[in-house]
């Protein structure tokens, strides 16, 4: 692990996924590594009525009925869509199930307007095929393909960033569960083996980009993940990643509690401004997700290590926040000003604290992009 800028769940939790495994005594569907009841406890954590003799932490935060749906899709060897906003953990949750289920959530196709046919089939090696002709050696199959021939969960992110024809071209391998290859004599059908699931993301914000037909909607099980409302969920969700960033970087600095309090009711604050308005415009451009909490409090960790006292102020949140939010000028920084003047400014003055200290911060962030 010391060798990857960021190691996949299965390396990561492996000594979790270990011990899951010898001990897990239920029925597992197709070859799964894990039963459907230790994938669900691997994923959200284990409690004491679980009387497992070491405890297993919570892994992805929201709601518990939305990842048995997602694993009793799995079960059924239909394909699984997660769709949500930006930021509400959707490939976090597919690459833990990815590695529960099969320890390998690496077979991976990002989908985008750039996307072919070749992605998700396979595609050719020419430097064999012109010494040797075509065949099964000098084909590169995909991971959608690999994924096929190991019996393994293969993962499609950003599915309606892809054009029409990559979809169509996942209908036939969904339904039929077979790749055929008209290049090939002999040996010209990749056939899946048990164990084969597609767990798919699309952002809802793409809606209306490359929608999906009736035809590859009716081969996924949807599963909506929505943002997360509950601030003792989201202010777990962001402590448990800070903690996660600490550790990457072998960084010991305290995250005040009451800093944590600040950044929470900042981008709550700025949500249900978001949600009162009438035009785009007034509006920020940021989707003020879960995700774009931790960016903010890992620009202002980093910044506090190499460049301040290593000490986490309200100062630098208030600097991080808006420079991270602050995308489009002036529309946004006009939003974040009047945010600070109509909201930060008179909660300064009443509650105290470390709100004048982030009120100030901010003012000099928005004078330094002005």
């Amino acid at each position: 692990m010391s060798d990857m800028l960021r190691a996949p769940a299965e390396t990561k939790y492996a000594e979790e996924l270990d011990y899951l495994e010898s001990v897990d005594t239920g029925p597992k569907p197709f070859s799964w590594r894990l039963s459907p009841r230790m994938v669900r406890l691997f994923v959200l954590g284990s409690e004491r009525a679980d009387g497992l003799d070491r405890e297993i932490g919570q892994k992805w935060f929201g709601d518990r009925g939305l990842v048995e749906r997602s694993i009793v899709t799995l079960a059924s060897d239909r394909g699984l869509l997660l769709i949500g906003d930006p930021g509400t953990g959707k490939s976090w949750l597919a690459e833990l199930l990815s590695a529960a289920i099969c320890r390998n959530s690496t077979l991976v196709v990002q989908g985008t307007a750039g996307t072919t046919e070749d992605h998700i089939k396979y595609s050719w090696n020419v430097s064999m095929v012109i010494a040797k002709g075509q065949s099964r050696a000098s084909m590169i199959p995909s991971p959608i393909m690999t994924a096929m021939e190991q019996g393994v969960i293969g993962r499609f992110e950003e599915l309606t960033r892809s054009t029409s024809d990559v979809q169509d071209a996942l209908i036939s391998i969904l339904s039929e569960k077979y790749v055929s290859i008209p290049e090939l004599n002999d040996d010209n059908i990749v056939f899946a083996q048990p164990g084969f699931a597609v767990i798919a993301t699309a952002n809802s914000r793409d809606r209306g980009v490359n929608d999906l037909s009736s035809a590859l909607k009716r081969r996924f099980n949807f599963v909506r993940i929505p943002m997360v409302a509950n601030k003792r969920s989201e202010a777990e969700i962001v402590r448990f990643r800070t903690e996660e960033l600490l550790r990457r970087h072998r960084i010991e600095l305290d995250v005040p509690p009451t800093l944590l309090d600040i950044l929470l009711q900042s981008f709550a604050d700025l949500r249900a401004a978001a949600a009162a308005a009438t035009s785009d415009d007034e509006k920020l451009e940021s989707a003020l997700s879960t995700a774009e909490q931790i960016g903010v409090l890992e620009d202002a960790i980093l910044h506090s290590q190499f460049f301040g006292d290593r000490t986490l102020r309200a100062q630098t949140l208030a600097s991080s926040l808006l420079g991270s939010l602050a995308r489009r000028s002036p529309e946004d920084l006009a939003i974040l000003n009047k945010y600070l003047h109509g909201v930060v400014e008179p909660r300064a003055k009443q509650d105290g604290g470390d709100w004048p200290e982030f009120l100030d911060g901010g003012r000099q962030a928005i004078k330094a992009m002005s």
